[in-house]
């Protein structure tokens, strides 16, 4: 060695910097009101993902413009993580609908949680017990099966647009103001037949006041005897699952670190078996999915949505404009 040379020091390993989030309590925005469908998910899950990220989530209900509102407010906020939407599949047709710029593109989404399943339903003493008994008859007779809907974009307007696409058939649609008054309508013999979630059908089809003839998913649901339409019809399939979506988003610009801590903090709550019951008991189909794979379920959701809504005329903006690509 030679002299005046000092020994060189070796090299330390480089140390991670840890990501400090979350440093406030959460903002939990609700596209919708208290005691919807979106409310009451995203208030079951919120508790359970708490416990993994060391902070309160304190949540609040923004309504208007069919969800724009809550979202336009998340995406004005900082892109820091500490302002989470938890929304449903709205923002997918604000485009073709003319409501806002605003999609889910512009959100990562953090955990997409469940879908619920649409299912068919007639009156008990219906002589429709199947979905090829709905479809003989609305072939044969077009446009003359009065089919209770909530109004255009509403889900009984979307799976009638399924139909008419699939199918060939067309309904002569009644609108009312929501599936309260649709199910009213049904039970009077106002309506043959209207589409809601098996959520919303559940205390009927237990009581014996209604039958349902069809499941729109690929796959049998749990706890209810009723064939699913992409099993007994496979053409159905290119457009399932399809469902209305729950999920849990932040702003894309998000760090990315800041983004894991929470996929990570809400995949754990989602996984816990309180969460899974829930789910359960109310027929919501558990996704649990987040990145990649929750981008190409949107993706595809909107694709299948938007264009069954423009083709059907519920829908003003052609889903081309937007370069939203038709299922094939």
């Amino acid at each position: 060695m030679l002299a005046g040379c000092a020994k060189e020091a070796p090299k330390q390993p480089e140390q991670e910097q840890k990501v400090d989030f979350p440093t406030q309590d959460l903002a939990g925005i609700v596209q919708w009101g208290a005691g919807g469908g979106t409310d009451t998910i995203s208030r079951a899950i919120t508790p359970l993902a708490e416990k993994y990220l060391g902070r309160t989530i304190v949540m609040q209900n923004k309504t208007g413009a069919t969800g724009a509102i809550a979202t336009q407010f998340v995406y004005d906020q900082k892109a820091d993580g500490h302002t989470l939407l938890f929304g449903a599949e709205n923002p997918q047709l604000y485009q073709v609908m003319d409501i806002s710029k605003l999609t889910y593109k512009d959100f990562e989404p953090v955990i997409l949680t469940g879908y619920e399943t649409a299912v068919i339903v007639v009156p008990a003493d219906s002589k429709f017990n199947n979905i090829h008994d709905l479809l003989d008859e609305a072939k044969a007779n077009p446009g003359k099966i009065k089919l209770g809907t909530t109004g255009p974009g509403g889900l009984p307007f979307v799976v009638a647009s399924f139909l008419k696409t699939v199918s060939e058939v067309e309904f002569n649609q009644i609108p009312f103001d929501g599936d309260g008054p649709v199910l009213t309508a049904l039970l009077g013999g106002h309506v043959e037949v209207t589409i809601v979630k098996m959520s919303i059908a559940d205390e009927m089809y237990k009581a014996g006041k209604i039958k349902v003839i069809s499941a729109i998913t690929d796959k049998p649901m749990e706890g209810v005897d009723v064939a699913a339409i992409g099993q007994e019809i496979p053409a159905y399939n290119k457009y399932l699952p399809w469902g209305l979506f729950y999920g849990v988003f932040v702003k894309k610009e998000t760090p990315e670190e800041t983004k894991q801590i929470l996929k990570d903090a809400f995949r754990k709550a989602f996984e816990e078996e309180q969460f899974q019951s829930f789910l359960k008991g109310r027929y919501i189909t558990p996704l649990g999915t987040s990145g990649k794979e929750a981008e190409e379920f949107l993706d595809n959701w909107q694709s299948v949505s938007a264009w069954l809504l423009y083709d059907a005329g519920g829908a003003p903006i052609s889903p081309e404009k937007f370069g939203i690509k038709r299922v094939e």
